[in-house]
């Protein structure tokens, strides 16, 4: 029967998802699907968390929408506090939105009205990283860099530069250490600073762990210290994107966290609601509140379900499920467990380039030559093979192509739910493999 829904892709016919149990979706003909990638890195707790659905189940008896407009609401207060006692130091306010992009999306705004507010009009400027992603909005795509993503709709995009990303597998030199290397590209952002021009700055943006476009490539040490070093220098804001990253993914709550490093915002989504409701959140620290609040009083932005009790409620509970039974140091151990599993597997196969990640946020990138690292042929689709091989094995993973630039290479992200058993690892590794190997063989 056709429908009339308008989706990502007008070819093929998807299946339907009917229940959720645990780490497997289900569809109508009854076959299971291990949830390898989260999604797009959302399901943290799985399908069927029995306490994320009681709390929902409660929270609308008592009260489902008040706009932001007229009301508060408890859930979104209690949400907003718990953040800020997890947050990095400096952290102090939390502006509730419904999803990765709408949270991107704010943070440039805000980031443009503060300077107005401080009275530093000039500063406009956005830099960020190649082959980044920060969302689909206009502004969100503006600040990525994935240039794929970005191309046909580059004449209603703003103009934001890019500087190199840290990709230590494929940009390290032999003679550099970490460290070196580190500091190499991270210096990138004062020069693009100075080449603007200092005054014209507003903000520098970024993935502590680069996810959709590179393939859970976190930073070496030392960078993101040197790129906060940087930004203070010049006065430039600096937002850490952990939309994909954050909530517990890489076995802390705020994946900055492990870097040392405290941001001027943060944006979060995805694991935040864990898939049992959009909710999304800009977290920003005092002095940007204290600048509006002290001048015109109010942010020239928002959103009708900014803020949503149940939104609220869901994320309030999932952060019941990740702080109070030990998820995060679940995912340590586990993601450990995932990483040894794919080294033994994927080590030493011809077409496997590098194993990467932190936590349950893995990258495995492929490529048609270890030696020279030489990427697939774009005609090939190798990403997209080895989506469809895994899929019809009952394993949804998140492959990727355009790793370089956005044209060449291929990845394989993967960010399965927190409570994944020690068994259905090794069944996403056994499923992935037979699936590389199927993809590469067609």
């Amino acid at each position: 029967m056709a429908g009339h829904i308008f989706g990502r892709s007008t070819k093929g016919t998807l299946p339907t998802a009917v229940a959720g149990d645990g780490c497997y979706l289900v569809d109508t003909e009854g076959k299971r699907y291990l949830d390898g990638s989260g999604g797009a890195a959302v399901s943290c707790l799985g399908h069927s968390n029995a306490a994320v659905r009681a709390a929902l189940h409660a929270q609308i008896d008592q009260l489902a929408f008040a706009h932001t407009g007229f009301f508060t609401s408890e859930p979104a207060e209690r949400l907003a506090d718990r953040l800020v006692a997890n947050a990095p130091d400096g952290i102090e306010r939390v502006y509730l939105v419904s999803g990765g992009s709408e949270a991107v999306e704010a943070a440039i705004k805000l980031a443009r009205q503060y300077f107005l507010e401080i009275g530093q009009p000039n500063r406009h400027r956005v830099i960020a990283r190649r082959q980044s992603y920060h969302g689909n909005t206009l502004g969100a795509l503006a600040a990525g860099g994935n240039a794929w993503r970005r191309a046909q709709f580059a004449p209603l995009l703003a103009d934001t530069t890019h500087i190199s990303p840290c990709y230590e597998y494929r940009d390290r030199r032999e003679d550099e250490t970490p460290e070196a290397y580190g500091m190499r590209v991270a210096n990138e952002l004062e020069t693009e600073i100075l080449r603007l021009g200092p005054g014209t700055v507003m903000a520098f943006i970024a993935e502590p762990v680069v996810g959709a476009t590179l393939g859970a490539v976190p930073a070496v040490p030392g960078y993101l210290k040197r790129i906060r070093e940087i930004c203070d220098q010049y006065g430039v804001l600096l937002i850490l994107d952990e939309v994909m990253c954050g909530m517990g993914r890489t076995g802390h709550l705020f994946a900055c966290l492990e870097d040392e490093v405290a941001p001027d915002m943060i944006t979060i989504a995805k694991g935040l609601g864990a898939g049992y409701q959009p909710i999304g959140a800009l977290l920003t620290t005092a002095a940007i509140y204290d600048a509006i609040a002290s001048g015109t009083g109010f942010f020239q932005h928002g959103h009708t379900y900014m803020g949503h009790a149940l939104a609220a409620t869901a994320a309030n509970a999932v952060l019941d499920e990740i702080l109070n039974r030990g998820l995060l140091n679940r995912v340590q151990t586990q993601g450990q467990k995932l990483d040894s599993a794919l080294r033994s597997a994927l080590g030493q196969h011809a077409h496997v380039g590098d194993i990467r990640g932190r936590g349950l946020f893995c990258g495995v990138e492929l490529v048609a030559d270890r030696e020279t690292k030489a990427p697939f042929d774009p005609s090939r689709c190798i990403a997209a093979r080895i989506k469809k091989e895994a899929f019809d094995a009952g394993l949804i993973c998140y492959p990727m192509s355009g790793t370089l630039d956005g044209q060449r290479g291929d990845h394989v992200l993967l960010a399965p739910p927190f409570i994944i058993t020690d068994d259905q690892i090794e069944e996403l590794v056994e499923k992935l493999s037979g699936a590389i190997d199927r993809a590469i063989a067609a």
